[in-house]
């Protein structure tokens, strides 16, 4: 059956989550999971949760998945030891440094992508099957044909999210939070900036990227029948009795086998909704029904009080079968042992029976204080005795010998696995270069593409391989020019667009195109099979120098550095291969997959440039992302010409000038100024976060 996941942000919700039927829960520890300002646990609530849940059956998943800094991964090994150790079943991560230090301190714990690495096609499941995961998350915007296609397809399992909060932008591509607020989502600190007022004209007066709840009740049947080994509830910054009421939900009809009743969806809704839940990425249907705000309503005290009585006071709402055995013979100790359905067995010896001078003790009477477990997580599904004729022996004798080895067993499932250890070792640290990066250009479309830019000779070019393709010439002027291209990938491509990227990608192969850009674990894979030189892009996360270690070993030639970094944390990564970063231009700042644009005014008007306006009145420029999707840019662009003496010796190959919204004037001038030459300089700008701290 269908694994059901609950979330749980204190051992409270642990309890609520595991009375109400979760086969599974997860949690963080630690400052490194994307939850941080959850309650979270210590380390010695997380060891006793892990014990709670392993009792009663229940598996443990810790979320590792945040990125991290060189200095931060010694503790967040340690992090990973101790929870290995205690027993948690699965930790789940987004950082390629954190997968590589998982594989070397604690080789056996199994590792999961987290849906903060963006998988949304085969190629990325697949990638992650190559770093070691056994499972991955998929991204909340997948329909169902293509859920099912990853599910068949897939070597390793599929998880996917069944019911919560939906984030507007594709998870782990969000940098809103933290350009603005300086509050990042990729390190579990998310101010959800998309919940806010934003407006077209001069007003802020509308919630175009406030998604409602995302729910799949009525479709549980539907996403068994495909393959998916689990479902995942989120919500670990809610209240305990939120997981339970909707854990229960859940686990009932699972175990039913049948689909939420409407009774039991209007609980859902009282337990916490957006205006009602949506569907609409599963079923193929966007538009602005998919939106939604949270309306003040009264506390349903009635609903809390209800869902408490689940799991507190002690409640054991959760039995688990198990089979009892006795035997009680003359002139030896009575026995008494105890199995559960995974083969583990406990045993206990007790007093000697006597000789009956009144009512022998008989098989019946045994089994039947064998079967009274109740007060324990226990449920006896059969009991056995073997009495021999004309014994005596106490009730409360029998009942201690039950007590016993329920506690002997109780134990047997609470310890945690043999597993191996090992200390961390950063490894051997990669000198930084002494000569100061080439400057590279970044276009969003061929029309940016000058004599005059380039003639300043860039040292690469980047160009989306949907315009290459489109506009061949561009290519073979720059190549004229003495200049390299290299066809950026868009940042989402499903399966089944998949046909139409790969003629692009052909279409500039065949120009004499050697390298691509990539910023998702699917798109560097499908470039380098199909023969691409690959650098990664800003989109992978890379935070530290163990993801800078793995994308050497995973073939890559080069690699782009996190712009939520500062400088010192750059200067100091281990650069493997040749890095760069973003010197200039609008930061992204959502990838979506609703269009926005056509939301708002019912047409698709992104050749324009739309502007999103906040209630601060800052305006942010909404662009066609390929693929019908939408691109936010932040409302300033980021100008460090004039700072050059701060990153030029960072040990970078290369910085780079990314071009969006600007014509093919702007960009020869920008590219002058970086040369040292020319005065230009934006109207407004901003220094990035290179120089702020980023919590």
């Amino acid at each position: 059956m269908m694994e059901l996941l609950a979330p749980a942000g204190s051992m409270e919700a642990v309890a609520a989550a595991v009375q109400n039927g979760a086969d599974a829960v997860y949690f963080g520890y630690g400052d490194f999971n994307a939850r941080r300002g959850a309650r979270n646990f210590t380390r010695e609530e997380a060891a006793a949760a892990v014990s709670y849940c392993h009792l009663r059956g229940c598996k443990v998943n810790l979320t590792l998945n945040t990125l991290l800094t060189d200095r931060e991964l010694p503790a967040a090994a340690e992090v990973a030891a101790h929870a290995s150790g205690i027993g948690v079943d699965a930790v789940i991560v987004q950082d390629l440094g954190a997968a590589r230090m998982l594989r070397q301190s604690v080789p056996d714990l199994p590792v999961h992508g987290s849906t903060q690495m963006t998988v949304h096609s085969l190629d990325g499941v697949k990638l992650c099957a190559d770093l070691g995961m056994t499972r991955v998350v998929l991204g909340r915007e997948l329909s169902r044909d293509q859920i099912a296609y990853l599910c068949k397809e897939s070597p390793i399992e599929i998880e996917v999210f069944g019911h919560g909060a939906l984030c507007m932008c594709w998870s782990g591509q969000c940098f809103f939070s933290s350009v603005i607020g300086g509050r990042s989502g990729n390190r579990g600190m998310c101010a959800q900036p998309c919940r806010l007022n934003y407006g077209w004209g001069n007003k802020a007066n509308e919630y175009p990227l406030s998604l409602k709840d995302l729910s799949l009740a009525g479709h549980l049947r539907e996403l068994q029948d495909m393959g998916v080994a689990c479902l995942k509830l989120e919500g670990r910054m809610k209240r305990p009795e939120y997981v339970a009421t909707v854990t229960g939900i859940f686990a009932r009809a699972l175990k039913e086998q049948r689909e939420p009743a409407p009774e039991e969806l209007d609980t859902l809704r009282q337990a916490f909704s957006r205006q009602g839940f949506t569907d609409g990425y599963f079923m193929g249907r966007m538009g602005p029904g998919m939106f939604g705000t949270r309306q003040e309503e009264k506390e349903p005290k009635e609903l809390y009080a209800q869902a408490r009585s689940t799991y507190a006071n002690g409640v054991e709402n959760r039995k688990e079968p198990v089979r009892m055995y006795a035997l009680i013979q003359p002139g030896q100790p009575a026995q008494a042992a105890a199995e559960d359905r995974e083969g583990r067995v406990a045993r206990v010896e007790g007093p000697v029976p006597e000789e009956a001078r009144n009512a022998p003790l008989t098989r019946e009477k045994v089994e039947l204080q064998l079967e009274r477990t109740g007060g324990t997580p226990f449920q006896c599904e059969k009991a056995t005795a073997r009495v021999g004729e004309n014994l005596a022996l106490p009730l409360s004798a029998l009942n201690g010998l039950r007590r016993q080895v329920l506690e002997a067993l109780a134990e047997e499932r609470q310890k945690p696995p043999r597993r191996r250890q090992d200390k961390y070792q950063p490894g051997v640290r990669y000198e930084n270069q002494p000569q100061p990066p080439v400057l590279t250009v970044s276009l969003r479309a061929a029309s940016q593409l000058s004599k005059e830019l380039l003639k300043l000779r860039p040292a690469l070019i980047y160009l989306p391989a949907g315009e290459g393709a489109a506009h061949p010439e561009a290519v073979t002027r720059c190549q004229q020019a003495g200049v390299a291209v290299a066809a950026v990938l868009p940042r989402i491509c499903t399966d089944r667009e998949l046909p139409r990227l790969e003629q692009e990608l052909a279409a500039v192969k065949a120009l004499g195109v050697a390298e691509a850009l990539a910023g998702t674990w699917g798109a560097v894979r499908r470039a380098q099979q199909l023969g691409f030189q690959v650098r990664g892009d800003y989109g992978l996360g890379v935070y530290n120098s163990q993801a800078m270690k793995e994308l050497k070993r995973l073939g890559l030639v080069g690699a782009t550095v996190s712009f939520e970094m500062k400088f010192p944390q750059i200067r100091d990564l281990s650069k493997t291969v040749p890095t760069e970063f973003i010197a200039y231009g609008r930061l992204p700042l959502m990838i979506t997959e609703n269009c926005i644009i056509h939301n708002h005014c019912g047409r698709h008007t992104c050749g324009n440039v739309n502007l999103l306006t906040d209630r601060k009145g800052e305006r942010f420029p909404v662009v066609k992302a390929w693929g019908c999707r939408n691109e936010i840019l932040n409302s300033k662009k980021v100008f460090l010409a004039d700072k050059q003496r701060d990153w030029q010796r960072l040990g970078l190959w290369g910085a780079r000038l990314m071009f969006t919204t600007e014509n093919a004037l702007e960009c020869a001038q920008v590219l002058e100024r970086y040369l040292g030459r020319g005065k230009y300089q934006p109207n407004d700008f901003t220094r990035g976060l290179y120089y702020r701290d980023v919590e």
